[in-house]
Formats: structure tokens, C-alpha cells, sequence
């Protein structure tokens, strides 16, 4: 029993704290404040004058980090079976390893420890620290912003899904159209319908580097219309989110006008209204 108790209270206090509960508001802080300087640690780890004379600190404080991360994720773990139920343990912990915050938080603490498992070169070991800037996901947990954010994606991920494919039967068919054009003429702009991707999509989002651009007449056709529809069809998935935002901002004010309505009641003797 005193075992559950401890459970379920490191469960609390790991996850976002209730009003009210300090021990839990200070293990959030803590948390957040460590992952706001991570990510300052890895941007001034680029600057070879800051790096290379405290690189030792940088060292200390991932080890420090990751300890940290490591675990706050084993107690997760540990503590799963208070979010999800299932028949076996095993079931739980697995149900909760592949949601998408326990995948960040993994992702989070494994550039660490894979070097330690499997010899990798040092080019994949940059990489790998890069990784390291999904620690700033983990403040999904903490923030009411980033949650609208996974909501809104969420609400209207199939919208989104039909934008993108729509976007990618037009990216090829123009850098198809565009090879035949201007393979011919420009050999070494457009040796293939890959390499006219590139074109295509610099085109599409209305960048237009500049570095390939066809020259003849049909090609200039060609471009300055899928100029003219990647203007709508950028614009379109920012409609869609636009739209989710307001949607998911009035639902949310719905329900705190609900909830402060319940929370109204009438006092039995002047009949006035008290909270």
C-alpha cells in the first residue's frame, strides 16, 4: 500500500502540476529551465571560441542532463499504468513508449548512449548531436501554446494530408514538363526530372533563387504558372491552420465559460450569485 502511495505520488509530480502542488510546480520548473539550457549549451557549442576552452563544462553538464532525462523517463515508465490501462504491464509500458512524447523524450537522451552501443564515424556523430534539439519538444508537456499547436495539427491532420499530395502530383508534374522543355537546351540545369525538382519547388513557394531557370519560351510559360498557383497552394494549408486555430481558441473559451458557470452558485438567502 505505502508502495502505491509513493507511486502515485512520483506520478503526480512528474506530470504537469495541479494548483496547489509545489513540490510538483518546482520539479516542472526545473524541467524546463534545464531544457531552455540545452538548448543554449548546443548553440554555443557552434561558436569555436566559446567550445573548445569550457568544453569540459558543456561535457559535465550533458552527463548532467542526461542523467536527468534518463531518469525522469524510467520513472514515466515506471508510472505508466496511471495514463494507460492494460491487461499486462508489459502492454502498458509498451503503449506508452510509442506515443509521440515518450518517442521525444527517448530521442532526447539517445544521442548519449548510441556511441557507447555502435561505432559510428564522426560525421553520423554530429548528427547525432543534433538530435539533441528535440529536448526542446519535451517543453510540449509544459506549455499551453505548444499543446493548441499539437491539437490544431491533430484537428485538421487530414486536410493537411490532402494539401500535401496535391502539392506533390504538381511538383511532378511541372519538373516532368520541365525536363522535356529544357533538357535539351540546358543539359546541365536540368539532367533529369530530380534535378528539375529542385526548380519545381524553389518555383512553386514563390522563392526563385535564381541558380535554375529555364530559357525558353514554353519553360517560361511553364514557370510563370506554377508561379501563380504555388500562391494559392502555400497559402492554402495557412487557411487551414488559421482556421483550426480560431476553432480550437473558441472551443477552449467555450469550455472556461462552462466551467466558470458551474463554478457560480446562488447564495440560499439574498439569492445572489457566489463563487
Amino acid at each position: 500500500m505505502e508502495k502505491k502511495f509513493y507511486k502515485h505520488r512520483v506520478h503526480e509530480i512528474i506530470e504537469k502540476a495541479e494548483t496547489g502542488d509545489k513540490v510538483s510546480e518546482v520539479f516542472d520548473y526545473f524541467i524546463v529551465g534545464l531544457i531552455i539550457l540545452n538548448v543554449l549549451a548546443i548553440i554555443l557549442e557552434s561558436f569555436s571560441s566559446i567550445y573548445y576552452p569550457y568544453r569540459h563544462i558543456f561535457s559535465s553538464f550533458e552527463l548532467f542532463s542526461v542523467i536527468i532525462f534518463t531518469v525522469e523517463y524510467l520513472l514515466r515508465i515506471w508510472t505508466s499504468d496511471y495514463i494507460y490501462q492494460s491487461a499486462s504491464k508489459t502492454k502498458t509500458i509498451f503503449r506508452f513508449i510509442i506515443t509521440p512524447m515518450a518517442l521525444v523524450d527517448l530521442f532526447a537522451i539517445l544521442p548519449f548512449y548510441l556511441p557507447m552501443l555502435i561505432p559510428f564515424d564522426l560525421r553520423f556523430l554530429r548528427l547525432l548531436r543534433i538530435i539533441r534539439f528535440l529536448r526542446l519538444f519535451k517543453l510540449n508537456r509544459y506549455s499551453n501554446s505548444l499543446r493548441l499547436v499539437g491539437k490544431v495539427l491533430e484537428k485538421k491532420k487530414s486536410e493537411l494530408f490532402i494539401t500535401l499530395i496535391v502539392t506533390l502530383i504538381l511538383l511532378l508534374i511541372a519538373s516532368t514538363l520541365m525536363y522535356y522543355l529544357e533538357s535539351k537546351v540546358q543539359p546541365n540545369a536540368f539532367p533529369n526530372i530530380l534535378a528539375s525538382l529542385w526548380w519545381a519547388i524553389s518555383t512553386l513557394t514563390t522563392v526563385g533563387y535564381g541558380d535554375v531557370y529555364p530559357v525558353t519560351v514554353w519553360g517560361r510559360i511553364l514557370s510563370g504558372s506554377i508561379a501563380f498557383l504555388g500562391i494559392g497552394l502555400v497559402a492554402l494549408p495557412t487557411g487551414i491552420l488559421s482556421s483550426g486555430f480560431m476553432e480550437e481558441l473558441r472551443d477552449q473559451q467555450e469550455e472556461e465559460n462552462i466551467d466558470e458557470r458551474e463554478a457560480i452558485k446562488y447564495c440560499p438567502y439574498c439569492g445572489e450569485k457566489i463563487k
